[in-house]
């Protein structure tokens, strides 16, 4: 990957995208035409926002749990391959009734060796070719779930029917990395069958959104599930010295000096640990009562939870599948399950 061509073909998108509370819970239960229950299907939404601070070495992100609506599941946060996490929005859980368990976007990534053909060429040079597979992986998911909705959903065609956040490190020392993968739908009605419609879920959309172009500030990065982000972001109010942050910061020299160089445009010169400690503050005080996880990311020494989920791990049905990714995983590939003594508690 080219370091200064990558820098530029990928801008932060700027269409103003408005989000109608959607009947993605997903109105699918009483479907226009007769079917069998097994064929009902309801999938709900993960809102909220993401938030990283990446240096030379290493990456910091937040997810921050915002609900569209009761019930919704949290933003979750998997593992890629050895360089990449993602966080997950949109439709990451779907139930159908006849089975008690979700069916989880998070759960059971297939990776994919090579790119499916049927996939070549299709994403007019946007993302690399790893990225390309991670998002093929989870086309090949998502479509037979969206193909079982077969009534008109009140959904806007520019809003993704699920997003992912994905944080890492380019190939070749590339350094590190932002993008979101957005994957839309499209609906088509059978008119032979009456008020019945086919549901197709779109090659996913990649856009680089860190780091920036080249000699452009470094800031921090802020990106939101559905929609762009209400009010200011966190780069915003350190510039302005919102009066919360501007006391952290002042409370010890080094959070002080790491916000001095984030509101310069020099984020990426920041000391990690001292800015990983002062988003670990800031971020309850900003979003009270807020769920949020917390993650860091180094190149040479993989992943660390600074804040894991409140999701309790299932050990039943998951410690002899843990044993054996133990044995097959590689030592640089990041592990995201929850340590037994999480840094910071």
């Amino acid at each position: 990957m080219g370091h200064e061509t990558s820098l530029l073909r990928n801008s932060r998108r700027t269409v103003n995208r408005l989000f109608a509370l959607l009947i993605l819970a997903l109105g699918v239960t009483a479907p226009a035409m007769p079917q069998d229950k097994d064929d009902e299907i309801v999938a709900t939404l993960a809102g909220g926002r993401v938030i990283v601070h990446a240096t030379r070495e290493s990456v910091t992100f937040v997810a921050i749990d915002e609900p569209i609506e009761a019930g919704s599941p949290p933003p979750r946060v998997m593992s890629l391959d050895g360089r990449h996490v993602a966080v997950l929005f949109g439709s990451s859980e779907w139930r159908i009734p006849a089975d008690p368990n979700p069916v989880r976007m998070d759960k059971d990534y297939t990776r994919i060796a090579k790119i499916d053909p049927r996939y070549q060429g299709s994403y007019n040079g946007e993302a690399e070719a790893d990225l390309e597979t991670m998002g093929v992986s989870f086309l090949e998911k998502l479509s037979p779930l969206a193909a079982r909705l077969h009534r008109k959903l009140d959904f806007p065609p520019d809003q993704p029917l699920l997003e992912l956040v994905l944080i890492g490190f380019g190939p070749q020392d590339y350094g590190p990395e932002v993008w979101t993968v957005e994957f839309r739908m499209t609906q088509t009605i059978v008119a032979s069958r009456g008020d019945y419609w086919q549901t197709r879920v779109l090659r996913p959309r990649f856009t680089q959104i860190y780091p920036p172009e080249k000699k452009a500030p470094r800031k921090l990065v802020e990106t939101c599930y559905p929609g762009e982000c209400k009010g200011p972001t966190l780069q915003q109010l350190l510039e302005g010295n919102e009066p919360t942050l501007e006391k952290l910061a002042r409370s010890d020299a080094k959070f002080s000096k790491a916000v001095d160089l984030i509101s310069k445009g020099q984020a990426q010169k920041a000391v990690g640990p001292d800015a990983v400690a002062f988003l670990r503050a800031a971020v309850p005080l900003l979003y009270t009562g807020k769920r949020f996880v917390m993650g860091t990311f180094e190149e040479e020494h993989g992943f660390d939870w600074v804040v894991p989920p409140s999701e309790p791990v299932e050990r039943a049905k998951r410690d002899e599948k843990d044993k054996k990714e133990d044995k097959t995983r590689p030592a640089e590939a990041p592990s995201l399950r929850r340590r037994t003594d999480p840094p910071g508690d």
